[in-house]
């Protein structure tokens, strides 16, 4: 049988402070496979956010273990981690996280510098990007010259321009307005059916979240529910959603 992409295995973490200790994340255990577009919601302080960085190696977990195609990244140690991340993580922010310092098209190939890729190579595939996400013509401006939807199609391009085979979103659609929020998920959407490319999202957006084909609900660092869209409508996957959400 063939393992799970992702395996999450009884994930614990505890934060400290002022001699009080918080449980973010309660044992939570679940598998992903290869191209799933995954949607984690849950109330401010469910432990969504916490458990998006403990993925994305940029956390640690207290106790547990994470398998990343089979492999326990949860054993890795630092600069293990680092490589780990600019070989297969990319990342996408609610705040962009852009360089205002630098054009649309350097904050693109900043990942591929990172992994020692040089001249033509870097300029080749930051420009196929920019052409795929439209955002070509404005390579040559810089972040604040644009609009908030342009900039996050800057942040998925980056987080895409290194083949990332898993890009780990964290309220993308939180900055954008509603026009700009459904652009960017029917994005999402296209990126995960044309590359494969899984992705795992974070939200508190019934509708961003409805274009997910498999949604885990977290209360109080668990899983209170677990949802996929199978055969639902469009609308009838959204109603499912907002019912599970009061479970």
């Amino acid at each position: 049988m063939m393992s799970a992409f992702i395996k999450m295995d009884n994930i614990e973490k505890y934060y400290e402070s002022s001699g009080n200790v918080t449980k973010a994340i309660d044992r939570i255990s679940f598998e992903i496979k290869e191209g799933e577009f995954i949607g984690i919601m849950g109330e401010s302080g469910s432990g969504k956010t916490s458990l998006l960085n403990i993925l994305g190696t940029v956390d640690t977990a207290t106790a547990g273990h994470i398998y990343f195609d089979g492999k326990d990244i949860t054993k890795m140690s630092e600069d293990e981690r680092a490589e780990f991340r600019k070989q297969n993580l990319g990342f996408v922010f609610q705040n962009f996280n852009l360089l205002d310092m630098l054009t649309i098209q350097e904050n693109i190939y900043i990942p591929l510098l990172l992994t020692g890729k040089k001249g033509t190579d870097v300029m080749q595939k930051t420009d196929k990007i920019m052409e795929i996400l439209e955002i070509k013509a404005i390579a040559n401006k810089y972040p604040y010259q644009v609009s908030g939807g342009q900039q996050q199609r800057c942040a998925c391009a980056r987080a895409l321009v290194n083949n990332s085979r898993l890009i780990l979103a964290d309220e993308p659609t939180g900055a954008l307005d509603a026009r700009n929020s459904e652009k960017l998920m029917e994005m999402f959407t296209e990126i995960n059916e044309k590359f494969k490319t899984t992705i795992v999202m974070v939200t508190h957006d019934p509708f961003s979240v409805s274009y997910c084909n498999h949604i885990f609900f977290l209360k109080n660092g668990k899983i209170s529910y677990e949802l996929y869209k199978g055969a639902r409508g469009k609308e009838q996957y959204l109603a499912a959603i907002l019912d599970a959400q009061n479970i």
